[in-house]
Order: structure tokens, then sequence, then C-alpha cells
């Protein structure tokens, strides 16, 4: 498998696990329920380790961007479908303007991989 391929499949693996661990990190009212803060502590532990796969070659710059990119649209999705909560117009706004960067970054970005 080309190793382009294992890092965006890592980078990808990171993203959901920042996601799942955002998640349980509500969960865990302020760190006042173990397994929720456990569970959350699991997430990001795997998160950060498969950022560090991704790393070996997309650079780190692209590479955060993304996954915090990503990561804040997504736990957006995640807060309004689950967790019934709201957004604003500003707020899509802003998601709407990560989701912009990120696509212009990787789509015009001349950084080498």
């Amino acid at each position: 498998m080309p190793s382009y391929l294992v890092s965006y499949s890592a980078l990808a693996g990171a993203i959901l696990c920042e996601v799942a661990g955002s998640s349980f990190l509500l969960k865990s009212e302020q760190f006042t329920r173990l397994g929720p803060t456990a569970v959350m502590a699991l997430f990001y532990i795997a998160s950060f380790y498969l950022l560090s796969i991704a790393l070996k070659t997309i650079p780190l710059g692209i590479a955060y961007a993304v996954w915090g990119g990503l990561g804040t649209v997504l736990i957006a999705l995640v807060s309004v479908t689950i967790f019934r909560q709201s957004l604003d117009a500003a707020a899509i706004v802003g998601i709407a303007m990560i989701v912009g960067g990120v696509v212009i970054m990787n789509a015009f970005s001349t950084v080498s991989h």
C-alpha cells in the first residue's frame, strides 16, 4: 500500500478518534464519570497515535489543519444530530469557512507531501 494512502488513512482515523473523544468529553461531565472519561482518554490517545503515523508523509501544517478543521466540522455535526444542540448563522458560516480553507489548502498547496 502506498505510503500516502497509509498516511491519509491514519489521518482519517485520527479525525474520527478525536471526534469520538470529544463526544465522550461531553459525556464525562467534567471528568466526574469514570467510564466516559476513560473512553475519552483512549480515543484521544488513539487520535494522537494515528496523527503521528500521518506525519510520516504529510507535512505538520497540512495534517494539523485537516485534523483540526475536519474534526471541528464533524463534532459540530455530532453536536447537532446526537446531542440536539443548535448552531446559529455565525457558527454555520464559520464552519463553511473552515471547510473552504481545508479544501483550498489541499487542492492548491504546493507543500510537498
